[in-house]
């Protein structure tokens, strides 16, 4: 199909995930590109093509359905394409009290967050293996080394991407196969307003990263072979600080940076 190396992501028509898709093409990489929408997929294809003048295969799959990821590495397959690097991206949160929110919609995160990418990193992983020669990175946050309050299921998954991650690392060490973590913090992306979350005080008040330099970021980080990278200096501290405190006064922060700023009971400054 191509001479040049492909990559696989997730998530890749906005944010992070369009930013990666960007990166890797700028470094000769054709790409596959998974997300849920069809046209948005197309327009980004056609974007990546003319800009960069790499391959594009669109996937249109809706990851949140268990049967999605089989689905994709089933097409891939098809397609006779050997994937040299999985890029995990996709995911989403819902915001408010846990009590309050919607239990299917935090399934379908639960299956986006986690189970796709369990999936579609054992699948390629193995295919990795076999070849000893492949990278995976794997997108997670800051989210997930510290509880999170009116975001307690979205900190949970990613806590559970950073260990599988950590740990899947750690029994393919010696087989050719690169793993990574990337650990965003609040970035300047649409996940916010899917989340509806556009009024937390964090996000509302905080200072936003650029997705571009957050992309930069997971990149260098998987070619150099790091295990995990925690992006932005501002987060690095964060994180850092969070491991020292205790876990409830830690929740207590969080809570108070995902308080909305529109609260009538919160007090004016």
């Amino acid at each position: 199909m191509s001479d040049h190396k492909f990559a696989l992501i997730t998530g890749a028509t906005s944010g992070i995930g369009l930013e990666l898709a960007k990166v890797f093409a700028k470094n000769d990489y054709n790409l596959v590109i998974v997300a849920r929408n069809q046209a948005d997929l197309e327009r980004t294809a056609a974007q990546l093509l003319e800009q960069y003048a790499v391959l594009v295969v669109p996937i249109s799959k809706d990851l949140s359905r268990v049967e999605s990821p089989f689905e994709v590495y089933e097409e891939v397959k098809r397609q006779g394409i050997i994937i040299d690097v999985l890029v995990n991206d996709a995911g989403q949160g819902q915001y408010g009290e846990f009590i309050l929110t919607d239990i299917n919609r935090e399934i379908e995160i639960i299956n986006l967050n986690i189970v796709a990418y369990v999936a579609l990193t054992k699948f390629f992983l193995r295919d990795m293996v076999q070849r000893r020669s492949g990278k995976i990175l794997n997108v997670s946050s800051i989210g997930g080394e510290m509880p999170g309050p009116l975001q307690s299921v979205y900190h949970a998954t990613k806590a559970f991407v950073t260990s599988f991650t950590e740990a899947v690392r750690n029994e393919v060490l010696h087989k050719g196969v690169t793993i990574t973590a990337l650990l965003p913090g609040v970035t300047d992306t649409d996940f916010f307003r899917k989340a509806d979350q556009e009024d937390a005080k964090m996000v509302k008040e905080g200072d936003k990263a650029d997705p571009a330099k957050v992309a930069q970021d997971g990149y260098d980080a998987l070619m150099a072979g790091d295990h995990k990278i925690v992006s932005g200096l501002m987060n690095k501290a964060m994180v850092a600080s969070s491991h020292v405190m205790p876990d409830d006064m830690v929740a207590r922060q969080m809570h108070k940076m995902m308080e909305p700023t529109n609260d009538p009971l919160r007090p004016q400054q």
